[in-house]
Order: structure tokens, then C-alpha cells, then sequence
């Protein structure tokens, strides 16, 4: 990835210069050199987005979010950044302090649970664990509120073509933390975690520099989050891996322990595509419960795949109603031959999530992401970006 990056600094584009010395090759060639360049960067920009299509904003915002907003557009941003994203903003604050409180007074005299150089509190019982659950669940649907997500529409399946009704969440509940080891998601924004808690409050992965973040630092550990070094690959990872598939197992063994959330696709797309999964979920072999999230919109799309986070959060707080469907597959038991083999096991999960979820398959990744933003930040550097992706 840094000869990537180095390739992208170091080759800018060249273009013809006219001779200083003939005013009318000057005046003649100059206004068509121009023509000449922006066409051809307008079609390196539609060949990058076909090659990184998973990643590419078709919202009115556009790409980065920095799109030509129409009239219409503008006014309505204009009317909800002088309203609605104050008036969100203080809601949202509000909540989050509110459960940090909840989170610091409830784990008070409680010593972190200490494991291969993780801190949380997920070993918590009794009535403290009962509260943080509890009103980590309400604060999350009620911050989903807030921020326009009036309603979730929530589909649960049975089978692959059919819909099962007949069973109350609560019974669905219960029979995921005894069977199911982990949950898996597609992975659209940071707002999933947010329906997720809302859901099943489960612990989940993040990056290290979380634990550090303020509020935010204490409810990830006592949701009970693995933190890991996304650059690791020291013998520090494999302890994490190891980490997470005991909580998978743990999570299927013992109906008590807090589920994991995993997003397996390691990064964030758009919705309409359904990258290659990881097999840190599989490793354990043990049952799963896919979940398929879709955020709909007519303006601005909720995913965040390649736009700033600052951006994103008041483009999100501005418009009106936001909203999410939200499809839960059956449990998926694994069978002997995918136990043993955890990469068959998840592709065979990944297959039946893009069926279910009418998703398009892609074996495009986080390094593609990354040349993908990095060319966007610079039309100078898409030729050489392209060149590469083409060897």
C-alpha cells in the first residue's frame, strides 16, 4: 500500500505546453488543450467508478459529498442546518453523556476484565449488566430516533423463500444467544452498530484508538468490544483472532455471554454490494445469524464509504427522515465440511446474504478503497491510479 501511495505522488499528469513564443498557436491551442484534458479526465473518473463501483456515491451530495447540489437541495440543507443539525446535535450529545453516566456509575469499584491486552467489562452480571444492557438498548433506538430513523423496517426470515411472523423477537433473542456464536452484517456506516445495540446490544470489533476516544471509550468496553490494530501483524493480531473466536464459541456455549458483532467485509460500501468476508467469524465453526442492512434514500445516502466523517454526520443530521431495512436471515448451522474449512464456510454465508439481500458480489477490498479515495482526492493522479489497477 505505500508503493501505491508513492506511485501516486510521484506520477503526475503531463500535459502539453504551447510555445511561449507563437501568440497564435497560443491563442489556438490552448482553448482545445483544455477541452482535451477535461474530457479525458471526466472518463478516467466513470472508468474508476466502474472499477470501484462498491464504493461510489449516487446520491444527490456525489462523490466525497461534494457534489453540484440543485436549488431545491440547497434551500431545504440551508433550512435544516439552521434548524434541525443544532437541535440534533445537543439530542445526540445529550444521550451519549446520559449513557456514559449510566456506564461510569454502574462499573464503579468493578475492575476491567484484563486478556491479551484487551479492558472491558463484559464479564459484569446481575442487576449491573441487566442495566447497561438494557438502557443501552433503549438509548440506541432512541438516538436512531432522533436522528430522523422514525421507523426500521425489520423482516425476519425462515427459510430462504419464506418469512417467518409467528415468533416474537424476545423468543428470536433468546434463541440466538444460546444457538448462534456470533452475528454477521454487511457494513454500511457507523450507524450500524448503533441498530445493532438497539437489537441485541451485542460486543463487536473496533479499532484500538477507540478505547481511548472519550464517552465513546467506556461503552465499547462495556458493550465488551475486541480492539484490535488494524495494521497488526504481530503476534499481538493472532491474539486477537484468537480472542474473537472464543467469544464466538462462548457466545454459542453459554446463553449468558454478550453475542459479537462482526462485519466481515472488513470496510464499508455503499449497500448495493457485498465485498469478500474475512473468516474471523468462522473460525469456530460455530452457527451465525446473518444480518442484511439497506439504508433507502432519496437525497443523501447514510453509508459512509467516501466521504469525510464531519461531512457525513451533518449531511445525516440534516435531512429530515432517514431509513433503514433491516432483513434477518435463519441461523446458519455450518456443516462438518465448512467447520473444517472456516473459508468455505464463509463464502457460503456471503452467497446466501447476496441472494438474500439482493446484493451484487465484488472481490474488491480495502486496498482498493483506499486507491479508489486517494484518486478522488487528486484528479491529477487518476491515469497513474488507473495503470495500476489495470496491471
Amino acid at each position: 500500500m505505500g508503493s501505491e501511495l508513492k506511485d501516486l505522488n510521484s506520477k503526475p499528469a503531463k500535459t502539453q505546453q504551447p510555445d511561449p513564443n507563437d501568440d497564435d498557436a497560443s491563442a489556438k491551442d490552448h482553448r482545445p488543450l483544455l477541452e482535451s484534458t477535461a474530457s479525458s479526465a471526466a472518463e478516467d473518473i466513470q472508468e474508476l467508478e466502474k472499477k470501484f463501483a462498491a464504493f461510489v456515491r449516487n446520491d444527490v451530495y456525489g462523490s466525497l459529498g461534494c457534489g453540484k447540489l440543485p436549488l431545491k437541495e440547497k434551500l431545504l440543507l440551508g433550512i435544516a442546518l439552521v434548524t434541525l443539525l443544532p437541535l440534533r446535535l445537543l439530542l445526540v450529545m445529550s444521550i451519549l453523556v446520559l449513557y456514559y453516566l449510566i456506564c461510569k456509575i454502574f462499573t464503579l469499584c468493578s475492575a476491567p476484565n484484563l486478556e491479551e491486552d484487551q479492558e472491558d467489562y463484559a464479564h459484569l452480571g446481575g442487576c449491573r449488566r441487566a442495566v447497561i444492557l438494557q438502557s443501552g438498548r433503549y438509548l440506541s433506538r432512541l438516538l436512531l430516533f432522533m436522528v430522523g430513523f422514525y421507523w426500521i423496517n425489520e423482516t425476519h426470515k425462515d427459510s430462504a423463500n419464506t418469512q417467518d411472523n409467528s415468533k416474537t423477537e424476545s423468543t428470536k433473542q433468546s434463541e440466538e444467544r444460546v444457538r448462534s456464536g456470533a452475528i454477521v452484517s454487511n457494513h454500511l456506516s457507523y450507524l450500524d452498530v448503533l441498530y445493532h445495540m438497539s437489537s441485541s446490544f451485542p460486543s463487536f470489533v473496533a479499532k484500538k484508538s477507540v478505547s481511548k476516544l472519550p464517552l465513546v471509550g467506556l461503552i465499547g468496553k462495556c458493550l465488551g468490544c475486541v480492539f484490535v490494530q488494524r495494521e497488526s501483524k504481530s503476534s499481538d493480531f493472532k491474539g486477537v483472532a484468537g480472542i474473537v473466536t472464543d467469544r464466538v464459541r462462548n457466545a454459542h456455549q453459554n446463553e449468558l455471554a454478550p453475542m459479537i458483532l462482526l462485519f466481515p467485509e472488513g470496510t464499508t460500501t455503499n449497500g448495493d454490494f457485498l465485498l469478500p468476508f474475512k473468516t474471523g467469524a468462522f473460525l469456530a465453526g460455530a452457527p451465525v445469524m446473518p444480518v442484511i442492512l439497506r439504508y433507502s434514500y432519496r437525497r443523501f445516502s447514510p453509508a459512509w464509504e467516501s466521504i469525510s466523517g464531519v461531512r457525513h454526520v451533518v449531511f445525516l443530521l440534516c435531512q429530515f427522515v432517514n431509513n433503514l431495512e433491516v432483513t434477518r436471515l435463519p441461523i446458519y448451522h455450518p456443516s462438518q465440511q465448512e467447520k473444517d474449512n472456516p473459508k468455505l464456510y464463509a463464502n457460503n454465508v456471503r452467497k446466501l446474504m447476496a441472494a438474500e439481500g439482493d446484493l451484487i458480489v465484488s472481490d474488491i477490498g480495502l486496498a482498493e478503497k483506499r486507491i479508489y479515495l486517494a484518486a478522488l482526492n487528486g484528479n491529477n493522479r487518476l491515469p497513474s491510479v488507473l495503470h495500476q489497477k489495470n496491471d
